[in-house]
């Protein structure tokens, strides 16, 4: 499905930059833009949850349409873990993210998923505390040894509060856990939003996480807004921060945009990053 031998990099769509349809329809949809692969999402909605407890026939199925229409799912963004945080201190609330997380890893070694991205929070609607931070902690360690043995690559994604919104701070989570199956998959958006009040030049920030960094999120946003930003009309450097995830040896990306009926649509999308990608593949 992937062409491995002539591509520079891989471009990828995120589920949510498409309207609900079935998957088949998706899949299709995402090929004709001219995307290389899919993100798959598993929010904190129940029917996405579901996902992750699917059956080896639902897998299976997928996986056929997969190569049948030949365009794979390779990302999976579990945003669910924003809500059933892993460093909650509801103990109802942190074991059901940590049930999520789990079974999430099995459909990612089923599904071939390469990338399993975490959000970079130990808590979001409750405060953040010495007790959250440690929970958090014993919760990634576990999980990065699940995902060692199932060979799926664990990657915290850079996210809106202080916690993880910049790649230093992933970084020092990274290099704390110290598993060979955990790396970062920032997004560029929420960490130029990290970035700029503190004085720091979101390229440079993006550089400092070297062979740390697995993938990048393509995605624009304002100060203080993090979603629905057409691109073009914040304030993100794409030609910088492409250039830099480059420079640091990532190859593979993801654009992170929202359906909307008169909105943005992946073809557009799809040839505006292959244009700055193709400026560094033919550099």
């Amino acid at each position: 499905m992937e062409q491995q031998k002539t591509q520079a990099y891989s471009l990828g769509l995120y589920e949510k930059a498409m309207p609900e349809l079935s998957w088949p329809e998706k899949l299709r949809l995402a090929k004709q833009a001219g995307y290389d692969f899919v993100e798959i999402s598993i929010d904190a909605s129940e029917g996405k949850i579901a996902r992750v407890y699917s059956s080896k026939a639902e897998r299976k199925q997928l996986v056929d349409w997969m190569y049948e229409l030949e365009m794979p799912i390779r990302t999976l963004n579990a945003s669910a873990l924003t809500k059933y945080a892993l460093g909650d201190p509801d103990p109802a609330v942190r074991s059901r993210g940590i049930d999520i997380a789990s079974h999430a890893i099995g459909l990612a070694a089923d599904l071939g998923v390469r990338i399993l991205m975490i959000p970079g929070y130990d808590v979001y609607f409750k405060p953040h505390s010495e007790e959250t931070e440690g929970l958090f902690e014993e919760a990634i360690r576990d999980l990065s040894q699940q995902a060692a043995v199932a060979g799926v690559q664990l990657a915290f994604e850079t996210m809106e509060n202080d916690f993880m919104n910049t790649v230093q701070k992933g970084l020092y989570w990274v290099n704390k856990i110290g598993s060979n199956y955990l790396k970062l998959y920032p997004d560029i958006g929420n960490t130029t939003n990290g970035c700029l009040p503190l004085g720091l030049d979101p390229a440079e920030d993006l550089r400092s996480g070297g062979a740390e960094v697995a993938a990048l999120h393509l995605k624009e946003t304002k100060p203080g807004v993090y979603r629905e930003i057409p691109y073009g009309t914040g304030h993100v450097d794409f030609e910088r921060a492409v250039a830099a995830a480059w420079a640091i040896g990532v190859r593979r990306y993801v654009t992170e945009f929202w359906y909307k009926p008169d909105g943005e649509t992946p073809e557009y999308v799809c040839k505006r990053f292959r244009a700055l990608l193709d400026q560094q593949g033919n550099g």
